[in-house]
């Protein structure tokens, strides 16, 4: 008969330090992986210490973006693309940012099933992200991830959007290489104009390419992008077309996504991006701080004599603002 001391509970087992996480994401533990990038999208209290941790052993990976409007087939291409790079030798990380459940807030569509022959690769690191209502098709947490992906040792980092349309431009903001799809049937010509994808794409590709049209789209695609201006020796896009479901012409986009790094080593174009990449995210970050630093504006008294003020026609609503940033420097 067991004894009555030997059925209490053990002590919990302490929580691997940041540290540690840091140390065995760097060997490529992908739990390790997994447990950074949730802190960084649950904005943990020791995000900083992540941050701070992985400093000097990030900027190696390229980033390339997968983005277009929804049905051109990018979770096909990517995983396509995963197939192809890893044939190569490279290790590979994707963020796929899904649509946000409105119950949980998570991602509503896992592209761990949608990729589902990588899952067993210990090579290839793929994590689905809710956008969380962020309308730019990318999560607010996005470059973080995108960090501890890079210093866990990952050659190439895919960023899959969401497919919202117009919104796909940020990816450009964030990528080293964009790449934009489009696919016969869809009205692409149209909703390549509106969506400005003629001034963010660094390779486009005709997906689907065995439907009736596809010539079209390219045909009508590069008469578009022979109106855009660029200034000698800029960057040529190259338009390509692909089947992705079975794999015709993705080596091929492989080699023009490596050219375009090529290229922007040689201009000294890519650590312009990767600088304003950057910028963006201090901005972001310091934006967030002051935000959080106010407080509720709209719940304090000040804001409320301010603006009694201004209707009183005592002040103009500049000199009230000033007022309301005096109080709280």
């Amino acid at each position: 008969m067991t004894d009555v001391a030997d059925r209490s509970p053990r002590p919990a087992r302490a929580a691997p330090s940041v540290p540690d996480l840091v140390a065995r994401a760097r060997d490529g533990d992908p739990r390790a992986v997994a447990r950074l990038i949730s802190m960084v999208e649950d904005a943990s209290p020791l995000l900083r210490e992540v941050m701070t941790s992985l400093v000097g052993h990030a900027g190696r990976a390229h980033v390339v973006g997968v983005t277009g409007s929804p049905g051109v087939g990018k979770s096909t291409f990517t995983s396509a693309l995963v197939s192809e790079l890893r044939r190569a030798g490279r290790r590979v990380g994707v963020l796929a940012v899904d649509p946000s459940s409105p119950f949980s807030g998570g991602a509503l569509l896992g592209d761990r099933v949608r990729m589902s022959e990588h899952a067993l690769d210990a090579g290839v690191y793929i994590r689905s992200m809710a956008s969380r209502g962020h309308l730019g098709g990318l999560s607010w947490s996005t470059p973080q991830a995108l960090r501890v992906l890079d210093a866990a040792g990952c050659d190439v980092v895919l960023v899959e959007t969401v497919g919202v349309g117009q919104s796909e431009v940020e990816i450009a903001g964030l990528a080293d290489t964009t790449l934009v799809l489009l696919a016969p049937g869809l009205g692409d010509g149209i909703q390549a104009a509106k969506a400005g994808i003629l001034e963010i794409g660094d390779v486009y590709v005709v997906n689907k390419a065995d439907r009736d049209g596809a010539d079209d789209v390219r045909r009508d695609l590069r008469g578009m992008l022979r109106l855009a201006e660029r200034a000698d020796g800029a960057w040529r896009p190259p338009i390509l077309k692909t089947v992705a479901q079975n794999g015709d012409g993705v080596a091929e986009a492989a080699a023009e996504i490596d050219g375009h790094r090529a290229w922007l080593e040689e201009s000294g174009k890519l650590a312009a991006r990767r600088t304003r990449r950057a910028r963006d995210e201090v901005e972001a970050i310091a934006v967030t701080a002051l935000r959080e630093r106010w407080g509720d504006v709209h719940a304090r008294s000040e804001l409320d004599a301010l603006a009694a003020r201004v209707v009183a026609g005592e002040l103009d609503p500049y000199a009230a603002a000033d007022e309301l940033l005096a109080e709280f420097a």
